[in-house]
């Protein structure tokens, strides 16, 4: 790095240290992916972790008319940690370090608003899905409360250097746990966790939905056995439990569940509230118990999942 470059990058990083502390917003430094792996995998359950992701590059901020706290909004602030336990329980986590206002993880690797482009885009990009014309397609244009991210256009060769260094290692690096857990449990429950903004939008108020929301597609990416046995769990824990909405799950849960397949595919919501202060970004002293929990849900699925003949 050369000395003007090295200056431009550390003015980025001092502004951004302005409204966010420095260690809790780093630049993409890391692997776009990486894996907590259990010293030996003795469960069929995957984890993943798409969204958790807080490596910003430098240039994303500076290209930015958001602050750091803003491009913030799409995050699910510490989910990574919430579900940490995984490995001492037998069951890989896999978690992007990139956020999702850099590259979206759980949407098709196409799907992209052409609105935000300075250049044509080709004909077989999807350009007519809900989400990407929303604004929030694998490239997002806006953050998840609305605010438009970029102040200028994109080009799409930017869009293909993400995908291909973020979005194409996440799913290769699940798509591998997923057969190798197949082909040694017999089946794989893939386990993909997310937050939600405690308070929701929904039929023209803003509403609390549930402490927790599970996505099964309707039905479609995982057997009943497994939603209720999580559903139940979680209800004995004290939290009020919900169903499918407003959040039936994303292209994780809908490309990888595919229960004829023996791979199965369940969305976990959690109201952010519960664990944080969603204003400041911060860990509130609700973490740990909500941490406690969740590390419970897993032993409690470990210990189910793993049993003879229940795989």
């Amino acid at each position: 790095m050369d000395a003007a470059t090295e200056a431009n990058t550390q003015a980025t990083q001092d502004a951004a240290s302005n409204a966010l502390p420095v260690d809790r917003m780093a630049p993409l430094s890391q692997p776009p992916v990486l894996v907590d792996r259990p010293a030996a995998q003795t469960t069929p359950l995957v984890f993943t972790s798409p969204h958790s992701g807080r490596c910003y590059p430098a240039a994303f901020l500076a290209a930015s008319r958001l602050d750091a706290l803003g491009l913030r909004r799409s995050e699910d602030s510490f989910v990574d940690e919430l579900f940490a336990a995984a490995a001492e329980f037998g069951a890989p986590l896999v978690r992007a370090t990139f956020p999702r206002a850099w590259c979206d993880p759980n949407r098709e690797a196409w799907e992209l608003d052409p609105a935000m482009f300075a250049d044509t885009l080709p004909g077989w990009v999807n350009l007519t899905s809900p989400r990407a014309t929303a604004g929030l397609g694998t490239i997002a244009r806006v953050v998840a409360s609305g605010e438009a991210i970029y102040r200028e256009k994109l080009r799409f060769a930017e869009a293909e250097q993400r995908i291909e260094h973020c979005w194409k290692p996440f799913h290769e690096t699940i798509l591998a746990l997923v057969e190798r857990t197949r082909a040694v449990f017999g089946e794989c429950v893939l386990i993909d966790c997310h937050s939600m903004p405690s308070q929701v939008p929904a039929g023209g108020r803003v509403d609390r939905p549930a402490d927790i929301v599970l996505g099964d597609a309707h039905g479609t990416s995982c057997a009943p056995r497994i939603i209720r046995f999580v559903e139940r769990r979680l209800i004995d824990l004290g939290y009020r439990v919900r169903r499918n909405d407003p959040y039936a799950g994303g292209f994780i849960t809908r490309h990888y569940g595919r229960p004829r397949d023996n791979v199965h595919a369940l969305q976990i919501e959690i109201a952010r509230d519960l664990y944080m202060d969603e204003a400041r970004f911060e860990r509130s002293a609700g973490f740990e118990a909500v941490r406690g929990d969740l590390s419970n849900l897993i032993e409690a699925l470990a210990i189910e999942f793993g049993r003879p003949g229940k795989r």
